[in-house]
C-alpha cells in the first residue's frame, strides 16, 4: 500500500540550506564589488564560480548518494558550506574570499544533491519540493530585509548561508545512513527515460541561465537604472520573495491537477514578459512590479520542473542531474548578465533573455506532455525493480511495491 502524505522535514531543511546561496545571489554579488576591490563583472564572475562549484558537486554525486549514504554526505556538505561561506565572510582579501566561496559552493551542491535524491523517492515529491521552496524563500526574504541594516561589507549574506548550514546540521540525524531504496541490480542502475531527461537537462541549463542573468544584476538595475536605495531594493526583493511564498503555496495546493505542461510552458512565457519589464525599469513601480511578478512565477515553475525531473527516475538521479544542469546555467547567469548589460544595457539584455526563454519553452512543454502519456510506476519482478505503464499497474495493484 502507498505511504501516507507526510512532509519530510529533514529533507526540507537540507533543501533550504542547499538552495539559499542561489536565492541570495544578488546581494552576494552586489556586496562583493562594494566591499572588495572588484569590478561588477569580476563580482559576477565570483558569483558564477560559486554556482559552478555547486553544479560540479551535483554532477559528481548524481549516482553516488546511495553508496555514500545520505546522512554522511549531508553532513559533509553542511560542513563545507559552514567552513567555506563562514571563512569567506571573515576574509578580507580577494583570493581568500574566492576560495571560501568555492568550498561553500561544493557544500551547497552536496546538500542539494542529497535532498533531491531523497525527495524524488518520496510518495509525493512535488509536495516536498514546494515546502522546500517555501522555506528557502522565507529565509531569503528575511535576509534581504535584515542585511541592509547591518552595515556595509561582503560578509553578512555569506555569514547567513553559513549559519543556516550550522542550524540544519542537527536534522541530519534523522536521515538514513544508507539511502538506497532498492537493491543494486541491473534494472535499477540503468538510467531510465534518457531522451526526455537529456532534453529537460539541456533546457534547464538555458532556463536557469536566463533567470539568473537577470537575478544576478537585479540589484544593480534597482540601484543604478531605477535610482533606488539599497534598503528600498532589499525591501522589493523581500516582498517579491514573499509573494513567491504565496505562489508556491498555491502550486502545492493545486499539485498535479493542472498537469505539468501548462505550469511549465505557460509559466515560462509569463516569466519572459516579467524579465522584459524588470530589465527596462527606470522607477520604483516598474521595478517592483517586474521583480514581484517574476519572483512569484519563478518558484512555481521551478517546483513543477523539479517534480517532472523526479518523475523520470524514482531513485532521484535525473532530479540531481537536471538540478546540476540548472546550477550550471545559474552559474553562468551572473557573468552573462553582467556582460550583456555592460555591452548592450539592461533593456536589451532583458529582450535577449526573454526570446531565449520563449524558444526553450517549447521542448520543455513537450517533455511534460510526453511524460503525462508515459506515466509509469515501479513494481517488483523477482529480485529486480522495473517500470511498467501506470494503466497496467492500476489493473494489477497487488504488484505495486510499497512506497519508501
Amino acid at each position: 500500500m502507498f505511504a501516507p502524505r507526510t512532509t519530510p522535514w529533514p529533507l526540507v531543511a537540507l533543501f533550504t540550506a542547499g538552495y539559499l546561496a542561489p536565492y541570495l545571489l544578488p546581494t552576494v554579488v552586489g556586496r562583493l564589488d562594494s566591499g572588495l576591490p572588484l569590478s561588477p563583472t569580476q563580482a559576477g564572475a565570483v558569483g558564477s564560480a560559486l554556482l559552478l562549484s555547486s553544479a560540479a558537486a551535483g554532477f559528481l554525486l548524481a549516482s553516488r548518494v546511495e553508496r555514500a549514504g545520505a546522512r554522511r554526505l549531508a553532513r559533509i556538505g553542511l560542513t563545507l558550506a559552514l567552513l567555506g561561506y563562514g571563512g569567506a565572510a571573515l576574509a578580507h582579501t580577494v583570493p581568500a574570499v574566492v576560495l571560501g566561496v568555492l568550498i561553500g559552493g561544493l557544500g551547497s551542491g552536496t546538500a542539494t544533491a542529497v535532498a533531491a535524491t531523497r525527495i524524488a523517492a518520496q510518495p509525493d515529491p512535488h509536495r516536498a519540493t514546494t515546502v522546500g521552496l517555501l522555506g528557502v524563500s522565507a529565509l531569503a526574504g528575511a535576509v534581504y530585509l535584515t542585511v541592509p541594516h547591518l552595515g556595509p561589507g561582503h560578509g553578512q549574506p555569506l555569514a547567513a548561508i553559513a549559519l543556516t548550514a550550522l542550524a540544519v546540521w542537527p536534522t541530519t540525524s534523522r536521515l538514513p545512513l544508507d539511502s538506497a531504496p532498492h537493491p543494486q541490480t541491473r534494472a535499477t542502475t540503468r538510467l531510465p527515460h534518457r531522451r526526455p531527461g537529456r532534453t529537460l537537462a539541456a533546457c534547464m541549463l538555458c532556463w536557469s541561465l536566463a533567470q539568473n542573468s537577470l537575478w544576478g544584476v537585479s540589484g544593480r538595475i534597482g540601484l543604478t537604472q531605477a535610482q533606488l536605495t539599497e534598503a528600498t531594493v532589499g525591501a522589493v526583493f523581500a516582498v517579491a520573495l514573499g509573494t513567491g511564498l504565496l505562489g508556491v503555496t498555491g502550486a502545492g495546493a493545486l499539485g498535479p491537477r493542472l498537469g505539468r505542461a501548462l505550469p511549465i510552458g505557460g509559466g515560462t512565457v509569463l516569466i519572459a514578459a516579467c524579465i522584459v519589464l524588470s530589465a527596462s525599469a527606470t522607477d520604483l513601480p516598474t521595478f517592483a512590479t517586474g521583480e514581484i511578478a517574476w519572483n512569484t512565477l519563478y518558484p512555481i515553475v521551478l517546483s513543477y520542473v523539479i517534480g517532472l525531473a523526479a518523475s523520470l527516475d524514482t531513485r532521484g538521479r535525473w532530479a540531481v542531474l537536471v538540478g546540476s544542469a540548472s546550477s550550471l546555467g545559474t552559474a553562468a547567469g551572473p557573468l552573462a548578465g553582467s556582460v550583456l548589460s555592460a555591452q548592450a544595457g539592461f533593456p536589451v539584455m532583458g529582450l535577449v533573455l526573454a526570446v531565449g526563454l520563449l524558444v526553450i519553452a517549447v521542448p520543455m512543454t513537450a517533455v511534460a506532455l510526453g511524460r503525462r502519456h508515459e506515466a509509469t510506476v515501479e513494481i517488483a519482478e523477482g529480485l529486480d525493480v522495473v517500470e511498467i505503464p501506470l494503466d497496467t499497474a492500476q489493473a494489477a495493484p497487488d504488484r505495486l511495491t510499497p512506497a519508501t
